[in-house]
């Protein structure tokens, strides 16, 4: 059977538009293996598992496991776990850190002011305190829910650590398996697919430098796909390499045709027209798939630059 990745690869399948969307990432450190659906089928106690599940639903909260690159036999569980929660959004974006040897303190969070930006809950419960290390780089590498995240994010992993790459983990589920390897950096929140480790690299030279690299760029998190696209769009017209200046302010429309309104914090704004497509031939959207599939992917049909008097009235 053909691996999805590289079905998907052999058949020029764009990556614009297809990161996983949350505004915030809560992130806890799990050791251990994973099954398919890890919060309920990891050592992570399954009914806080579910708990979690059901307490960041509708939030803009989406919570992942995490773990150190490496060999993850079930050699039990440490007493104390980290867990990190970023925000995405343009113009407010951070990332905290803490440390919690119990799990289930996590469902003391609001996770609704979590999702629109507010810290100050994580802070006082978990003794929260900012990131003050290098950008997190999380790849995906849970095989148990597909195996070409498996058979290529897992050496991903381990050739950044064993290079001393400092800031990276493994992770459950990023979305879009037969983009593999996926990685998602942060504090941005920017996704990248089919990426080596030369990539990453280069990727983390761009963050700590304050810009985002297109190249292999799924998109920003904090938006819908369309909104992805769009600022993707926006980003090469313009020739806009730098992080945090560009926001989508507006998206008018719905599937399969959005009109989607880009704005910079120097003033400009754009008109990124954004048409839903399906991708042909058929193909398998992930190795386990029983059939075959026609995923959505995000045109670009236009783009202008929009008058200041046009931007005002939008």
């Amino acid at each position: 059977m053909s691996q999805c990745s590289i079905v998907s690869q052999d058949l020029a399948e764009p990556v614009s538009g297809t990161a996983a969307t949350a505004r915030t990432w809560l992130l806890l450190e799990q050791p251990g293996p994973w099954g398919a659906k890890a919060l309920t089928s990891s050592h992570l106690d399954p009914s806080v598992g579910r708990a979690l599940e059901k307490a960041t639903r509708g939030t803009g909260v989406r919570i992942a496991l995490i773990r150190r690159p490496g060999r993850h036999a079930d050699a039990g569980t440490s007493a104390e776990r980290r867990v990190h929660v970023a925000h995405t959004a343009p113009g407010s974006t951070w990332l905290r850190t803490a440390a919690l040897a119990d799990p289930a303190r996590l469902l003391g969070l609001d996770f609704a002011a979590l999702g629109r930006g507010d810290h100050r809950g994580f802070d006082d419960l978990l003794a929260g305190a900012p990131h003050t290390g290098d950008p997190l780089v999380l790849v995906c590498t849970n095989g148990k829910r597909d195996r070409c995240c498996a058979l290529l994010g897992r050496p991903l992993a381990a050739e950044l650590a064993a290079a001393g790459t400092e800031g990276v983990w493994e992770v459950t589920h990023l979305g879009g398996h037969r983009f593999s390897p996926t990685v998602l950096v942060l504090p941005y929140g920017y996704a990248y697919g089919r990426v080596d480790a030369g990539a990453v690299r280069e990727i983390l030279r761009g963050v700590r430098e304050g810009r985002i690299v297109p190249a292999g760029c799924r998109g920003s998190s904090a938006w819908e796909r369309p909104g992805q696209a769009a600022e993707l769009a926006v980003r090469a017209a313009a020739g806009e390499d730098a992080a945090g200046v560009l926001d989508v302010v507006r998206t008018d429309g719905a599937a399969p045709r959005w009109e989607v309104t880009v704005a910079h914090t120097d003033g400009r704004h754009w008109r990124v027209t954004v048409a839903q497509g399906a991708s042909q031939p058929p193909r398998p959207e992930s190795c386990g798939a029983s059939v075959l599939g026609s995923p959505a992917r995000m045109e670009i049909t236009g783009i202008r630059e929009l008058a200041l008097a046009s931007a005002l009235a939008s």
